[in-house]
This record gives C-alpha cells, sequence and structure tokens, in this order.
C-alpha cells in the first residue's frame, strides 16, 4: 500500500469515526426528529415545529419524549380514520382517540398524561390558526382515582435499616428516607450540592418540575454520607457514582433495595423506592409539621398535593374517631336517630 492510499484509508476511518461519534452524541430533539423523519404522519410538519419550539423553551428530554409518544399516536389514529387535514378535525376525534387508548387497557393516568400533550398540542396548532378555537370549547375531562400515599410501618423502617451494610447503600437510601428526596434526584447529585457543615442539599433543578429547593441532613443520614464520602472514590464527580464518571442508574439503584426488603423479609409489603419519600412525609406530619414547610421540603407546586399525606396520617383525626367510639361503646349517647 502506498503512502498516499494509507493517508486517504486514514482519513476515511477518522471521517467514520467522527460520524459515529456525533451520531452518538445527538441532543434529545435530534433523536427525536430522526424518528419523526422515518413516521409518515399527518401534519407532520406541523408536528417538527411544536417540537422544535418545546426544545427551544428548554423543556425536558422526558417531556419531549411524553409529547412525541401522544401526538404520535394520535396523528397516526386521525389518519386511520380517514382525515388528513387539520381543518376537518372535530372533538368527537379527539373523544375516539382517548376512547382507543382505554380499550388498549392503560392505565387512567397514563390516558390522562396523553390527553394532557395532545391539548398541549392543539393549542400551539390554534396559536397558528391551523384549527379552530372552539375544538376545547368544552374540557375532556378523566377522573383520576384518588391513592393514597403507601408509606412504611416504622417497624418496617427499622427492619429495612437493619440490614443495609454496604457503606454506598445505606448513605443512600437513607438519603432518600430522611430528605424526601426522589431517588432520580439523589443519584444525579455532585459533592458540590452537598453542604455538611450547615447540613444542607441543594437541589437547583426538581426531577420531575424543575424546581429547584434546599433539604436538610439528619444525625444519621450526615454520618451515613460522611463515612460514605470516606470510602468513595475522590476523583469521581458524582456522590453516588457508577463507571466512567457517571451515577449509578435507577435500575441499579432500585434493585439494590428490592435486594434488602427482600433481606428485610418484607417483600409482601408492596414497599417501591418511592415509599421512603411517602414515609418521609409521612413521619414529619406526624411528628407535628405544619403542611406548608412540608410542601416546599418535597418540592410540590400545588399543596393539594401535599395535602393527600394529611389524609393519610391525621392523628387528630384518629384520636377523635376513637375518642367518640368510647363514648358510644358505653351507652354516652341518647336520642332517637
Amino acid at each position: 500500500m502506498t503512502q498516499v492510499e494509507s493517508t486517504t484509508n486514514e482519513a476515511v476511518k477518522s471521517k467514520s469515526a467522527g460520524r459515529s461519534q456525533g451520531h452518538l452524541e445527538q441532543s434529545p430533539i435530534e433523536q427525536l426528529l430522526a424518528k419523526l423523519s422515518r413516521i409518515e404522519l399527518p401534519a407532520k410538519d406541523h408536528f417538527e415545529h411544536y417540537l422544535r419550539h418545546k426544545w427551544r423553551l428548554n423543556h425536558k428530554p422526558r417531556t419531549l419524549q411524553s409529547s412525541f409518544t401522544s401526538v404520535r399516536f394520535f396523528l397516526d389514529f386521525y389518519a386511520k380514520s380517514g382525515k388528513r387535514d387539520l381543518q376537518a378535525m372535530e372533538r368527537t376525534d379527539l373523544e375516539a382517540f382517548i376512547e382507543s387508548e382505554q380499550d388498549r387497557g392503560l392505565r387512567i393516568s397514563t390516558v390522562r398524561t396523553r390527553l394532557a400533550c395532545l391539548i398541549a398540542f392543539l393549542h400551539f396548532l390554534m396559536e397558528q390558526d391551523l384549527i379552530p378555537l372552539s375544538l376545547l370549547n368544552r374540557r375532556i375531562k378523566l377522573k383520576l382515582p384518588e391513592v393514597l400515599p403507601r408509606a412504611m410501618h416504622p417497624a418496617d423502617v427499622k427492619k429495612l435499616l437493619s440490614v443495609i451494610d454496604d457503606l454506598r447503600d445505606r448513605a443512600l437510601i437513607l438519603l432518600l428516607l430522611r430528605t424526601g428526596m426522589r431517588i432520580g434526584e439523589a443519584l444525579g447529585l455532585r459533592l458540590n450540592d452537598l453542604d455538611l457543615q450547615d447540613r444542607k442539599v441543594h437541589l437547583f433543578q426538581g426531577e420531575k418540575n424543575s424546581m429547584g429547593r434546599v433539604v436538610y441532613l439528619s444525625d444519621d443520614v450526615l454520618l451515613a454520607l460522611k463515612l460514605w464520602l470516606r470510602r468513595r472514590d475522590p476523583n469521581q464527580e458524582f456522590v453516588f457514582h457508577g463507571r466512567g464518571n457517571k451515577p449509578i442508574c435507577y435500575s441499579t439503584g432500585r434493585s439494590r433495595f428490592v435486594e434488602y426488603i427482600q433481606k428485610a423479609g418484607l417483600e409482601e409489603k408492596g414497599y417501591t423506592v418511592h415509599c421512603l419519600r411517602h414515609t418521609f412525609a409521612s413521619e414529619l406530619l406526624n411528628a407535628g409539621m405544619r403542611l406548608e414547610c412540608l410542601q416546599q421540603l418535597l418540592g410540590h407546586q400545588d399543596i393539594e398535593v401535599t395535602r393527600r399525606y394529611a389524609r393519610l396520617t391525621d392523628r387528630t383525626r384518629e384520636e377523635e374517631y376513637f375518642r367518640a367510639m368510647a363514648i358510644i361503646e358505653k351507652g354516652g349517647v341518647d336520642g332517637e336517630y
């Protein structure tokens, strides 16, 4: 092989490697637009403009993905119903799509998310005068069941903590239990997010709603963190690091929790790692914390979300019930009903 051929081959390899690397480093919006380019849908160009609009507004990748999935399914459904012109869209098209999603066996919470993403897309089209404003004159409502948060029993918490012998895992699980952080927030923590001297953790951007907040460190989690920080690799950026200067992934964190639940003999209780957040909230309310303070610690934008824990843990209501029932059982209530 001549020197010129060798140089040419190296250049081709380098260019190919650069393309491969560029492909691996595609931004979330580029990945979605690449998927969209391979799909045949009505109003495809408007869909692309909408996705770019959301990207410019700095929506999170997970939000973008949810919007992409919901709108894609609707436009595909719309096309299969024999329509392609957006101006021909009617309210019955929206209702039929929602019914078809329910018929597929999706959970009502998932269907509600699909509907919210679709309505946001339709509002965007309305602003462009592409569909009539009258389409959403009346709201399409889906009632969600009011499911109470699931907290761990105090005795089960003690059993769980008693079987955790790994320093990293103990620090992580105690951090979730004592701060109410979501597991994604905890796994994304960097060293400079911790302020051990003032016993604080700065969450500059919440995982679910991008709402930043400060949470505080109790004695036991502070000790657990200090012990772990002495053992961890000091060259790593993340507090709970995995390989290659990256945090451990969600599936790893969740699987470790499940292993300890099984080791503690609690596998039949149905506890998930998110129950640690519920337990944090319930215990603080039982200890007398005001709802407004708990709302800030949990990072809830709507206090009604926080109020669910009050329905779960209201000791005043419990005490009032048993006090009244004691009177009734003793025959202390007179009069006709």
